[in-house]
């Protein structure tokens, strides 16, 4: 049971806002994309799952936000994602998708989108800042990036059929989704921007073997939509983090210049982190570098073993870095074995705090 901190390194929000930056701070932070409110409840004998369920924000973030403060982050990961304002129906929620043509397109309520994105979102955002720890702030922001509403829009396998039937209408639902996620997030960053230090979209572009679409279709469809939000989160003051799984590799370079300042998400099946610090270390920050399976797999002295090893090597080889699983922790991880990483990490940061 996790009841009293990990480390006996305070909080410090700037540390995470350096390795955004591609820095390396004196204390290497801790980074999670996404923790499971079960995983949380199991570890700090909280009620964040039902606290949340129930409306009950203040309480669930005092609960949560304490959670990480506990567990040695210096940021509260939280982000409140435009596919859950959307139509039910979607296809990333088992739908058709309700758009399949350009009528479609037309027909769909953009305009009722924002408004009930705030309806839902606004309350946790400001119950987040209530409850924030002292020294900590929030990283994330507005989730969901547009080739994943692209596909909760369509579907997957029909984007293909869009794209080939009506191109227009298919470089039209991408400027469309530009626009909504644009709105969205100007708003954000007006009215919650001072909550976070460091401003993250996540959109899995990838899987084990390549892009889960044309090159050409991220590079001239996809990441302009990106760079428009990148653009107002710079405008802002603050790093752009990327998160985004799968096999990336022939975009990074444009994901790069359209001004992304870190990327989190490794999976050893597709490289070892190794290759991300040779390849990226000089131009972004990296986040990560523990692959998620073998956090689920092994046994939690095998995991302290492989943090003991990787951290300091990781830290020394990269830049900016912050530590974690290369994905997040959903409710399979076994809660001991998250907390074997987590208290090997914090060993390593009371280390360097001596130094």
């Amino acid at each position: 049971m996790l009841k009293k901190e990990l480390s006996r390194v305070a909080p410090d929000y700037r540390r995470m806002v350096a390795a955004a930056e591609n820095c390396r701070s004196e204390i290497l932070p801790l980074y999670e994309h996404n923790v499971s409110c079960k995983i949380i409840d199991e570890l700090a004998g909280s009620d964040v799952c039902g606290r949340m369920e129930s409306g009950d924000f203040d309480a669930a973030f005092a609960a949560y936000g304490e959670f990480f403060r506990l567990a040695g982050y210096d940021v509260v990961t939280f982000e409140y994602c435009i596919g859950a304002a959307m139509p039910p129906g979607g296809a990333l929620r088992g739908g058709m998708g309700p758009i399949q043509s350009r009528a479609d397109l037309e027909a769909f309520p953009w305009e009722q989108v924002p408004d009930r994105y705030w309806d839902l979102a606004a309350p946790m955002f400001e119950a987040l800042g209530r409850r924030m720890p002292y020294g900590m702030k929030a990283i994330g922001g507005v989730g969901n990036g547009a080739f994943e509403l692209a596909e909760d829009l369509v579907g997957l396998q029909y984007l293909p059929f869009l794209e080939a039937d009506d191109p227009e209408a298919h470089a039209e639902l991408y400027r469309r989704i530009g626009d909504l996620m644009e709105t969205i997030w100007t708003r954000f960053l007006k009215e919650f921007g001072e909550l976070y230090c460091v401003c993250r979209i996540g959109d899995d572009l990838g899987f084990r073997s390549s892009l889960l679409t044309m090159p050409d279709t991220v590079r001239q469809l996809v990441i302009p939509q990106y760079k428009r939000v990148i653009d107002r989160v710079h405008a802002a003051g603050k790093p752009f983090l990327l998160h985004c799984c799968g096999c990336i590799f022939e975009v990074m370079d444009d994901l790069i210049a359209a001004g992304i300042d870190a990327k989190h998400s490794n999976e050893d099946a597709i490289a070892p982190f190794e290759r991300w610090i040779h390849d990226y270390s000089d131009r972004i920050g990296l986040f990560g570098g523990i692959d998620m399976d073998f956090i689920v797999s092994r046994s939690p002295e095998e995991i302290r073993r492989k943090i003991d090893a990787e951290a300091p090597r990781f830290r020394d080889l990269a830049n900016g870095f912050a530590i974690g699983t290369g994905n997040s922790i959903p409710d399979y991880v076994p809660a001991e074995n998250y907390l074997a990483m987590l208290e090997a990490v914090n060993a390593y940061r009371d280390s360097l705090s001596q130094r």
